[in-house]
């Protein structure tokens, strides 16, 4: 028996890595199309659906769907609204799994799958990128099957239905009517809590239940709390997201909580219902276990069909009771990253697109520093002048942090299942990040010559005052249309023709300042000590032009692989 046992935990983990496989190539084949199709297909409630629906069929992982959903809410990529709308849909899309593993406990798919293998081994040494991938899916869908297919073998050995021990259990729980459905229903979320896999939970049940030891009441008990306990993996993740993606999972779980609820409620006859809609009777004593796989999964999709039915027009109220049971907080430091966290690598692929958040937030940052530059320059003020000097201070340092913190959840990215396009993409935005600390730098580095200049209380005469306006709106205008850049759609082309345009600017002002600056340092009018600080600010100004063309030119690489 013991060995038996470890044969069927072996089966389950089988089955498991089956499908963790299958979800993981397909993401890794359609990464960038899942981003697009999740990113623009939710304009309404019912294209969200749909999008919710096919995403997690096709990576057979509501849990994926689900996480990566409250991934785009973490990164602004998509409204509480939308998610729920998504969740929904991947509610609907996961009944597909428990159709396969239906399909799997009727027909033995084991002596078919290894011709499989050998084309699966195939593909996985293949030069293309995308074929190494559709390999890695064939060999986690015979996994799969072959974990079914052990399953049911080992189910035929343990011959639950003619054990005792275990129909006395059933029945013993079985007669304490709404008690042993709500015992049932606890099993199967603290099952499903333990295991992180909704699916090993839905396979164990078919088995019980198509072994003839489990009633379909108690079996169905368990199903319903699989799908609260499938909940708790969103939360955890978005533990440490912010407000918008605790919401969201929290939704995840206020849908399926109500769904349960309202089911127990009209629990029998809903059932009957569905054991109608596949021609089984339970009250009858010729009828076959071995069905009660099949009314599973058409419990599993009636049930979350009605539940989206019912909730989906009710979407507005279930954003305003999670915002209610989640209060916005204050952050405690707003400079702190806004859109990823260690908590959310949910695939490799789409947490690129967290990454890109974090990073048109941290290029706004460096905007502020420049602003506090402008300021700096016109405070006449000293203490003032003090003040936003540590405050650029501060910035600076803070700039060094999210360079460092970004480039980490880059790397943490990289070590996951990625395509060769998404290895580059990152090696690109690495290069984004650094160029954008290195305008952090130049503001830092102006701030320190204009409190230089201010504590040796040198003054710039009248004409190199006009020409450090005029080149400090120069650089504004740069920056103004590096943001332009990083958040056009469209017609990017000429957009970078305008920043190149400016950087020349830049540069031949620089160059025609330069030369000024001798003539006049001649010509005895100002001091050599103005001229140096003069020069100083020029010269990191136009280095700051550098280094903003070169986030264009990182962004623009970028752009072309995604």
């Amino acid at each position: 028996m013991i060995y038996i046992i470890l044969k069927l935990l072996g089966s389950l983990a089988l089955l498991m890595y089956g499908m963790k496989t299958m979800s993981e190539s397909l993401q890794k084949m359609a990464g960038p199309q899942l981003r697009r199709i999740l990113g623009t297909m939710t304009t309404n409630r019912v294209t969200g659906l749909f999008t919710g629906a096919f995403v997690t069929a096709a990576v057979q992982s509501s849990t994926a769907t689900t996480v990566m959903t409250v991934s785009f809410v973490n990164a602004g990529l998509l409204t509480l609204k939308q998610a729920i709308s998504v969740i929904m849909g991947a509610n609907i899309g996961t009944t597909l799994t428990a159709w396969i593993m239906s399909a799997g406990f009727n027909f033995n798919m084991g002596n078919i799958v290894f011709p499989f293998f050998i084309l699966g081994i195939i593909l996985i040494y293949a030069q293309k990128s995308s074929r190494k991938s559709g390999g890695e899916f064939i060999f986690g869908l015979c996994f799969l099957f072959l974990g079914l297919a052990t399953l049911r073998e080992n189910a035929a050995d343990m011959d639950l239905g003619n054990n005792q021990e275990v129909i006395d259990f059933f029945a013993r729980t079985g007669s304490w009517g709404f008690g042993s459905t709500l015992l049932f229903l606890l099993l199967g979320s603290l099952m499903t809590m333990c295991v992180q896999s909704s699916a090993a939970v839905i396979a164990i049940t078919m088995i019980l239940c198509s072994s003839g030891a489990l009633p379909i009441y108690q079996g169905i008990a368990l199903v319903m709390g699989e799908n609260i306990g499938t909940t708790v993996t969103s939360n955890v993740v978005a533990m440490t997201g912010n407000t918008q993606a605790r919401r969201a999972a929290m939704a995840h779980m206020v849908f399926n909580v109500f769904g349960v609820i309202w089911v127990l409620c009209v629990f029998k006859p809903f059932i009957n219902m569905v054991c109608g809609m596949v021609s089984y009777d339970p009250t009858s004593p010729a009828a076959d276990p071995r069905q009660l796989s099949v009314v599973l999964a058409a419990f599993h999709t009636s049930f979350n069909v009605c539940n989206v039915l019912i909730l989906i027009w009710f979407i507005p109220l279930i954003e305003k009771l999670v915002s209610i049971i989640i209060p916005k907080k204050e952050s405690d430091d707003e400079f702190h990253l806004q859109f990823i966290s260690g908590g959310i690598l949910s695939t490799s692929e789409l947490s690129i697109l967290q990454a890109k958040k974090e990073i048109f937030a941290f290029v706004n940052r460096t905007k502020k520093m420049f602003d506090h530059v402008k300021l700096l320059y016109d405070e006449k003020n000293e203490s003032e002048a003090v003040k936003l000097y540590s405050k650029i201070e501060k910035y600076e340092s803070i700039c060094d942090r999210l360079e460092i913190e970004i480039a980490n959840y880059l790397n943490k990215v990289a070590e996951g299942r990625l395509s060769d396009s998404g290895k580059q993409e990152i090696h690109k935005l690495l290069r984004e990040i650094s160029e954008i600390e290195s305008i952090g730098d130049s503001c830092f580095n102006l701030s320190r010559t204009l409190l230089r200049k201010s504590e040796k209380k040198v003054v710039f005469t009248s004409e190199t005052d006009a020409n450090v306006h005029i080149m400090m709106d120069l650089v504004q205008k740069s920056i103004d249309q590096l943001d332009v850049i990083l958040h056009c759609q469209e017609n990017i082309t000429s957009e970078i023709d305008k920043s190149n345009n400016i950087e020349h600017e830049i540069n031949n002002f620089r160059s025609a300042l330069k030369e000024q600056n001798i003539i006049s340092l001649n010509e005895k009018q100002y001091t050599y000590e103005v001229g140096v600080m003069y020069m100083d600010f020029i010269s990191e100004c136009e280095k700051m032009g550098d280094y903003i063309i070169n986030v264009v030119e990182a962004h623009c690489e970028t752009t072309k692989l995604a």
